[in-house]
């Protein structure tokens, strides 16, 4: 679109009720790619609206027609592919290939899990032979999404929502919000009903707390930071609506003295990827004795050999982080960690050669103890901390020792340990031996990093509520 200033409401595009600009910057480059402008309050309370005046006649559309608009979005989203992933490469810097490949990717898998969950879905269940279970759509969803995976994130909401029976307002980050305007787009070519999807643009402070506060809003889905999970907790209090968050992670990944030879490589190259800029990546790699030193060696050599350049630069590298603001805090962080642990790679400052755009050197953090703030706190940037464990125990309790619970990975070839170990690790998740996780599976975790689950479904079932009926049929 060429006018990135409109919300879209009621099935219309819409200019603001007050001009407050705000530019998306390019993070490769540090130069404005385009202009957006922050709703207010009169913007959210019109989006709200019609989200509230869509509900009825939503909430009671057939199964099969709600499938065949999610159908046909789809279809549309694989047919602007391309359009998509130059939108969410250029707002946040995401290399064009890993765009295409992964963060364009990421969406229409979910898109298709949520097809293949909702095909079985049955929205009534006998309970007795008289009495009935119905799940019915919770109403007005506000979802609240951040920049680092912006498709994934916008995907595991509207979609679930979309097809319980929900109506919806979507505030994408307005750091990256130029992927969330073309996805509206693709509603709109789909020709989902006036006031079922709406998109208002703006902070968290301004559109992201009206939202959560709004007495006609009866659920909020937020991923980002957890300091800001409890912000939308506590405004969301007062009206008693239903909260779903994700949120931030720090996540072990436990390397046995029998695991695979590559398993730290691995693990490094999984840190850095989309420049460390994942909730679920293994930041802190514990590392049994025996194999520690080989462990840093191979941890080092991926990060000095990982190359990092700009976005729109073909081929397997890593690109920016997505703002100053995020630059910074990661080299304060890097700072931090040279006077806690030995570095063994990267270091503050950008890579030889790049002096303009938010690029980190990829940096790996030897001898860390679980008690130091690069263990503890979550850089969100490409920085590994290896931590040296002697025993299963010991490293089970370094692993839990935090306050987030999001994902955790185990390396061994013992069956029984792996299973064993998986067990008492206290995280949504837990990934063994590199095997991904299958189409549907519940993405969610425990302690601080949220509560709720995403995708297949699990993810249907957030949006719905649960109604008991006695007498349905005759006894």
């Amino acid at each position: 679109m060429s006018d990135h200033k409109k919300f879209y409401i009621n099935g219309q595009w819409v200019a603001p009720a007050k001009t407050h600009d705000f530019p998306v910057i390019d993070p490769s480059t540090e130069e404005e790619c385009a202009v957006i402008s922050l709703g207010d309050q009169a913007d959210t309370d019109a989006a709200v609206a019609a989200a509230r005046a869509a509900f009825p006649a939503w909430s009671q559309t057939s199964k099969e027609a709600r499938a065949g608009l999610i159908e046909r979005l789809l279809e549309i989203y694989n047919d602007r592919a391309e359009e998509m992933a130059q939108a969410m490469s250029r707002e946040m810097g995401a290399p064009i290939e890993l765009s295409r490949q992964q963060q364009v990717g990421a969406g229409s898998w979910h898109i298709n899990g949520f097809l293949k969950a909702f095909k079985d879905f049955s929205f009534e269940r006998d309970f007795t032979s008289t009495e009935k279970t119905l799940l019915e759509p919770i109403g007005v969803c506000a979802l609240i999404t951040p920049w680092n995976w912006p498709m994934n994130q916008i995907i595991l909401k509207t979609i679930p929502a979309l097809a319980t029976g929900c109506t919806m307002i979507l505030k994408p980050s307005e750091i990256a919000p130029l992927s969330g305007l073309l996805f509206a787009e693709f509603v709109d070519q789909a020709g989902f009903p006036p006031g079922v999807f709406n998109l208002v643009n703006g902070d968290g402070t301004g559109v992201g707390s009206q939202l959560s506060s709004h007495p006609d809003v009866d659920m909020v889905s937020f991923t980002g930071s957890t300091r800001a999970g409890i912000a939308i907790s506590k405004a969301a209090a007062d009206t008693l609506k239903r909260v779903s968050l994700e949120l931030g992670g720090k996540g072990a990944n436990i390397i046995f003295e029998d695991a695979d030879p590559k398993a730290a490589r691995q693990g490094a190259i999984r840190c850095f990827r989309n420049s460390g800029q994942s909730c679920n990546a293994p930041t802190r790699m514990l590392v049994h004795k025996s194999r520690y030193d080989e462990a840093v060696e191979m941890a080092a050599d991926v990060a000095k050999n990982t190359h990092v350049g700009p976005a729109s630069e073909e081929g397997r590298h890593i690109g920016p982080v997505v703002s100053e603001v995020q630059f910074d805090k990661i080299q304060k962080l890097i700072e931090v960690g040279m006077g806690e642990a030995r570095l063994v790679a990267g270091g503050t400052g950008r890579p030889d050669g790049l002096n303009r755009g938010y690029y980190v050197k990829p940096t790996v953090f030897a001898d860390v103890t679980n008690d130091m703030t690069i263990a503890r706190e979550e850089i969100f940037g490409p920085v590994l901390s290896i931590i040296p464990f002697e025993t299963e125990e010991e490293a089970v309790s370094i692993a839990n020792d935090t306050p987030y619970g999001l994902t955790n990975y185990v390396q061994t070839e013992d069956d029984e340990k792996r299973r064993r170990v998986a067990r008492r690790l206290r995280s949504g998740m837990v990934e063994t031996n590199g095997q991904g996780f299958a189409m549907g599976s519940p993405f969610g975790g425990y302690k601080q990093s949220g509560n709720g689950r995403e995708g297949g479904v699990f993810g249907l079932d957030e949006f719905l509520e649960i109604k008991a009926v006695s007498g349905w049929a005759a006894e």
